[in-house]
């Protein structure tokens, strides 16, 4: 929220939170993830067993059609791409962003095949176990990337920052659904992060969360300090509801992804995420007993409970630090120590791919289209597998 450097996952929450942020209202939007995470857990709960049944069931078929699952799903991400909008005429202008996106898709799909291929080179000067070649690739593609553009952009942390609720409690239900419903979805799906969930619950909320539009006008007093860019939707009540919202559904969706892939691994013995690859080798078997499986869903509640609190708090009490600080040298002193971490954990290559996913990464900022279409790295690698 405060630094504008995402994972994979959480990539597409950036320009919401940093609308409520330069709105003066940044911890209410820590406030609204926590929300949004707490009230999944619940959601998920309520829905594990008649989910687990359905999917239990239908897996079978699923899996024998997954690359054209996978498929339709590019290519909803692609057709509903938009752009900026614009006033561009012409019978091929609608489609200039839609291309873009494909374009996007295509470059980081590559990316993705050159670099699983070559994941043996990858020798770390720091060995923490088996380095995986996703830490190189979404480290440049979602975070380094937007660390460099939020240099370019100048931006600043408003003195003051609003935690109160200031969002309907529809708004906050529909949110929690919506991203517990889409965030168990992708669970189920191999090479669907929650940043695909996300771009569904987006959707749904009417926002275009993770575009950064080009200056048009001079920015008023109090809305967005920054040399390249500027935010038109900054101010609009309707749009900064849906930002809220938005909010609320992506944290549903990474917390619910989270407790499904439990759910799938028990279910159909596969593993969607690195949390669960990691109890697999712990456990050493792909299969739990009821009791432990009771056990994880207990450290679940009790973890959503503590970490709310902890959140809202951090929230309240995080820009009163950061605004003390150079938010330019705070943004370099991150991207260094990220791309460090890079290079101790995956070696010569793993940064090299790091590198040269940063600018690709950055494309979508300039292109104008959602930075979900960079999933591509992991999303064509899949389904050239499946076919």
């Amino acid at each position: 929220m405060f630094l504008g450097a995402p994972d994979g996952d959480t990539a597409l929450t950036v320009l919401p939170g940093h609308r409520l942020l330069i709105e003066g209202a940044g911890a209410e939007a820590v406030r609204l993830s926590a929300l949004g995470s707490a009230g999944s857990v619940i959601a998920a709960m309520i829905f594990v067993l008649p989910f687990s049944l359905f999917f239990k069931a239908v897996y079978p078929y699923i899996e024998a059609h997954m690359a054209v699952i996978l498929i339709l799903i590019v290519f909803l991400m692609l057709a509903t791409e938009k752009g900026e909008d614009s006033k561009e005429k012409g019978p091929l202008a609608k489609y200039k962003y839609k291309a873009f996106a494909l374009i996007l898709f295509l470059i980081t799909g590559v990316l993705g095949l050159f670099a699983f291929a070559r994941e043996s080179f990858m020798v770390p000067i720091v060995n923490f176990g088996e380095p995986s070649i996703l830490l190189p690739l979404l480290s440049g593609l979602f975070g380094s990337s937007q660390l460099i553009i939020s240099l370019l952009t100048s931006s600043n942390i408003p003195e003051e920052s609003v935690s109160a609720l200031k969002l309907s409690r529809k708004r906050i239900l529909r949110g929690i659904l919506t991203g517990s419903a889409a965030g168990s979805l992708v669970a189920w799906l191999p090479g669907l992060s929650s940043a695909i969930a996300a771009l569904i619950t987006g959707l749904i909320a009417k926002v275009d969360f993770d575009r950064i539009p080009l200056r048009k006008k001079v920015p008023e007093p109090g809305k967005l300090k920054s040399s390249l860019y500027s935010d038109p939707y900054a101010g609009n009540p309707e749009t900064l509801e849906s930002s809220k919202e938005f909010i609320i559904s992506n944290s549903g969706v990474n917390t619910s992804n989270a407790i499904f892939g439990l759910v799938a691994f028990v279910v159909i013995g596969r593993t969607r995420s690195g949390a669960m690859v990691a109890v697999e080798d712990i456990l050493g078997t792909n299969t739990l007993d009821l009791s432990a499986l009771m056990l994880f869903f207990a450290a679940m509640v009790l973890t959503a409970l503590f970490s709310y609190f902890s959140t809202v708090w951090i929230g309240n009490n995080a820009h009163l630090i950061l605004k003390k600080l150079d938010y330019s040298k705070l943004c370099a002193g991150v991207l260094i120590g990220l791309a460090v971490m890079v290079y101790l954990f995956t070696g010569l290559f793993g940064f090299f791919i790091f590198v040269i996913s940063t600018p690709i990464g950055m494309l979508a900022s300039f292109m104008n289209v959602r930075k979900s279409h960079a999933m591509g790295v992991i999303l064509l690698p899949v389904i050239l597998y499946f076919l």
